[in-house]
């Protein structure tokens, strides 16, 4: 049997394996093993070299599926050539929001550092996966077309990262990891996160320590595992007085201030310009009439003088560790596949003792 080649990868071909004009496509694995008259198993035991579990295969017939390769020009897919072994030194990075250029660049930039930076350790290529469109300001893994399956495995990026892609990915066997901790999904996930609880109830000793007595924290407190993880710090070491916001407005830090809340906790860092601005048009003073602690980084690029008392997120270090653990999973070997990186506290200018007469210790 011959194949005319109408192009260097492309024909299309009849049931009977004979090529016909028209529409052209890709040849396929299974085209080969019609072609050859043998399974698509020994197509993919020849394209590989391998014999497993004893396989033998008669030389003429490796010789005739080798011939229909030949003729047809058949390009192995870089699928299946991953499926075969893992082996092509390929991560994924996928991001739910885009990172660059965008008002979240500064935020996302020491993940992508640190991710990088392994990769190239480890002698690996970075996919950065774009080919899903952003909708409402996300993207989805598994939309029309994801080339996700490319890649040997999947760095995840985003704040919030949908249970159901992770639920799927658990499910069809896809090596992933997220940077962020992301609570179970039909299975463990694998994640590198900070310890946003461990540093946000250190932030609490502080104040409390500088003789703070009536506290506030301002956010959701839901929605994402970070910042879930920050209001159960907080709350696990703030006094049973402490008020909470779920959004910060003019009018609730009014009455905060008025029934004597001496220091604000803000969930979104971001947040502190906003705060300021509020606290100079009723002429309180920052730190000396009201503190402000700030729970992380800010997500979004912010203008101000403050030095926000706070800690810091071990971005870089996430995602350094994030490519370690896949890498691990890919090969098999044995890893905390769960891993809350330590928050660096930062002293900033914005807590110090509230104003005599206030809140005595």
């Amino acid at each position: 049997m011959t194949i005319d080649r109408l192009a260097d990868t492309d024909y299309q071909l009849t049931e009977k394996g004979t090529p016909v004009s028209g529409t052209r496509r890709r040849v396929t694995q299974r085209d080969i093993a019609r072609l050859s008259g043998v399974s698509q198993a020994t197509v993919s035991l020849v394209l590989n070299n391998r014999l497993d579990a004893g396989v033998r295969i008669a030389p003429e017939t490796r010789e005739r599926v080798l011939r229909a390769i030949r003729e047809t020009g058949y390009v192995a897919d870089p699928l299946a050539r991953r499926l075969a072994d893992r082996n092509n030194r390929i991560i994924g990075v996928f991001t739910y929001e885009p990172v660059f250029p965008s008002g979240t660049r500064d935020f996302y930039h020491p993940f992508l550092v640190g991710i990088e930076e392994n990769a190239e350790r480890r002698s690996c290529d970075l996919l950065l996966l774009t080919s899903a469109p952003v909708q409402d300001g996300r993207r989805r893994i598994f939309a029309e077309g994801s080339r996700i399956r490319l890649a040997d495995g999947c760095v995840l990026l985003g704040r919030d990262i949908d249970r159901d892609d992770l639920a799927r990915l658990i499910e069809e066997d896809i090596p992933f990891v997220s940077v962020g901790r992301r609570d179970d999904a039909g299975g463990p996930v694998p994640y590198v996160g900070a310890d946003y609880a461990a540093a946000s109830a250190a932030m609490v000793g502080r104040a409390l320590d500088a003789g703070h007595r009536e506290l506030a924290y301002i956010g959701r407190g839901e929605g994402p595992e970070s910042y879930a993880d920050r209001l159960r710090g907080f709350t696990s070491a703030a006094p049973g007085t402490a008020r909470r916001l779920p959004a910060l407005d003019a009018a609730s830090l009014d009455r905060l201030t008025a029934e004597g809340v001496t220091a604000v906790f803000l969930e979104e860092p971001a947040d502190v310009p906003a705060v300021s601005a509020w606290a100079a048009e009723r002429g309180l003073r920052i730190p000396a009439d009201l503190s402000v602690v700030a729970l992380g980084d800010p997500t979004r690029p912010v203008s101000i003088d403050l030095d926000a008392t706070g800690f810091t997120i071990p971005r870089r270090d996430m995602g350094l560790q994030a490519v370690e653990v896949l890498d691990a999973l890919l090969e098999g070997a044995e890893t905390q596949a769960q891993r809350l990186l330590p928050c660096e506290l930062h002293d900033g200018t914005t807590l110090a003792p509230p104003a005599t007469g206030r809140n005595p210790s």
